[in-house]
């Protein structure tokens, strides 16, 4: 796992590391969804019936605003899992632009969420400290918390704040 739990003043916070903008957006999604599994041995969804599905979530956007992009895509993971039952086990994330919209192309595996036990439930997304960027080759990124490791470039980070 690349996504660790940090503090925050409430709610519950996330960071991430991945080698690419793509690989972070999936580390952010699987980060959440441990967040929010109780962790009981006797709901691993590694025990149930896994369902594959393309989800896709596009934003008009003129500028590069990743960050917007990926609380559309996490919003519409939490969607899933509450509407449909579709709970969120693996994720790989295709990023694109193209002609002002931004999209996020997931090919997911899934379960039924009726047999994942939950322990926190998520409200929302924030905005609040959300941010993605990109560590240079040989550039660190110091951790301001304790429960989260320093990471070294070349790699990208997030940050993203969940309303519980």
């Amino acid at each position: 796992m690349s996504a660790w739990p940090r503090p925050t003043t409430a709610d519950i916070g996330l960071r991430a590391f991945a080698k690419n903008r793509s690989r972070l957006f999936d580390e952010l999604t699987i980060g959440m969804q441990e967040i929010l599994h109780s962790g009981d041995a006797s709901t691993h969804s590694e025990e149930l019936i896994r369902h594959s599905a393309q989800w896709n979530v596009s934003i008009e956007s003129s500028t590069e605003d990743w960050e917007l992009l990926l609380v559309h895509w996490l919003e519409e993971v939490l969607y899933r899992a509450e509407v449909h039952r579709q709970w969120c086990v693996t994720c790989s994330i295709m990023l694109r632009q193209e002609n002002g919209t931004m999209h996020a192309n997931g090919s997911v595996s899934w379960v039924d969420a009726d047999h994942v036990e939950q322990e926190v439930e998520i409200k929302a997304v924030t905005t609040h400290e959300l941010q993605i960027f990109e560590i240079q080759a040989g550039k660190t990124a110091a951790s301001p918390w304790e429960e989260v490791p320093d990471f070294e470039g070349p790699g990208w980070i997030g940050d993203v704040v969940f309303d519980i």
